[in-house]
């Protein structure tokens, strides 16, 4: 018969501490046949890198309680009976709502949250202790149907050029699935908003330099066969699956940093919950050390006002974010009808 709880001794910066995990023989990943008590064990196994990448920030849980087989749902505020060893922070969304989020600062932390059926983990760009400025300048590099990670590859490549142009040094890992994550730490001198602008004018030159291969359109039909620079990952509350974070994915694929020697020829789907450990156990982490040398943003606010200037404005923000000055419409390009619409980019009365 198996066991319903189990107890796990997990060795924290300040002690060990007791974490209960309830159905440890419960299948998380059907498939390879992964539970939870082996998830459970992986996230003690990362948790060092793991808190690196994610830790001391806002972080959104994304809990699933039968396992991948059913769907998800998201833990932002701690929930009913959150331990006192899980730490929160009072943050502001776009909608002006202000709420605590979860902070994960210590290994029993994290086993928590896999007690809490937690497998994709989703940090804000920002630090705890100073929530509304981000410290990393995040770029989402997502195939759109026609293409797959290998075309993501060479689009890295380029963005890299693109940011060490101005002075920023990038990080990559695989997404877990078919994109990649472009990440650049940066001082905390810009709010959010500032930030987009500056994902936006890097977009911006990458797609000036492959416009076969990459685009900025927000509009699914414009967009063809090309990589979608996803700007709008950069706005406070959005989020991408954090560093060493496990997919809700069938093969329970993984978030994985990647040193950019490997990019080339690289199998993202050897990355995964049980071979993740081994990994770093042989190479250490590609992204330690990746906050000690931030850069600045100013070179990339530069080129947001020269093309904005050039009439490059806005781009369109997610549909739960409030209205934006100077965005443009909310309304697929082959839906406008151009009467119905003001300079502004408003609906006009009928």
């Amino acid at each position: 018969m198996a066991s319903e709880r189990v107890t796990l001794t997990v060795v924290d910066p300040d002690g060990e501490r007791e974490v209960v995990l309830s159905s440890p023989d419960k299948a998380v990943w059907p498939v390879p046949g992964i539970t939870k008590a082996e998830l459970a064990e992986y996230f003690q196994l990362v948790s060092g890198p793991f808190l690196e990448a994610n830790g001391n920030r806002p972080v959104s849980l994304e809990r699933f309680r039968d396992g991948i087989a059913k769907g998800g749902f998201f833990s932002k505020n701690p929930p009913a009976g959150t331990p006192d060893y899980v730490d929160a922070v009072m943050v502001t969304y776009n909608s002006g709502r202000q709420h605590p989020q979860i902070v994960l600062n210590r290994p029993s932390a994290i086993v928590w949250a896999a007690q809490m059926n937690t497998i994709v983990f989703h940090p804000w760009a920002s630090l705890a202790s100073d929530p509304d400025n981000p410290v990393e300048l995040r770029i989402d590099l997502d195939p759109q149907p026609g293409t797959d990670f290998a075309d993501a590859v060479p689009a890295a490549h380029a963005l890299r050029e693109v940011l060490r142009e101005v002075g920023l040094e990038a990080f990559v890992k695989t997404s877990g699935n078919r994109g990649l994550h472009v990440f650049a730490p940066i001082e905390p001198t810009h709010e959010f908003l500032d930030v987009r602008h500056a994902v936006i004018a890097a977009g911006r030159e990458l797609e000036r330099r492959m416009p076969d291969r990459v685009t900025m359109n927000w509009w699914k039909e414009e967009r063809g066969e090309r990589i979608f620079i996803d700007f709008n990952q950069a706005n406070r509350d959005r989020t991408m699956a954090g560093a060493y974070s496990p997919r809700a994915l069938p093969a329970a694929t993984v978030s994985t940093p990647v040193h950019w020697e490997e990019l080339d020829g690289l199998d993202p789907a050897q990355f995964t919950v049980r071979t993740v450990p081994k990994r770093l156990a042989d190479i250490g982490d590609p992204w330690a050390g990746k906050q000690d040398a931030p850069g600045r943003i100013d070179t990339l606010l530069e080129w947001w006002e020269r093309d904005k200037a050039n009439g490059l404005g806005e781009l369109p923000f997610p549909p739960e974010f409030p209205k934006m000055p100077g965005e443009p419409p909310r309304v697929q390009p082959s839906k406008k009808v151009a009467e119905n619409w003001d300079e502004d980019g408003n609906p006009v009365a009928g």
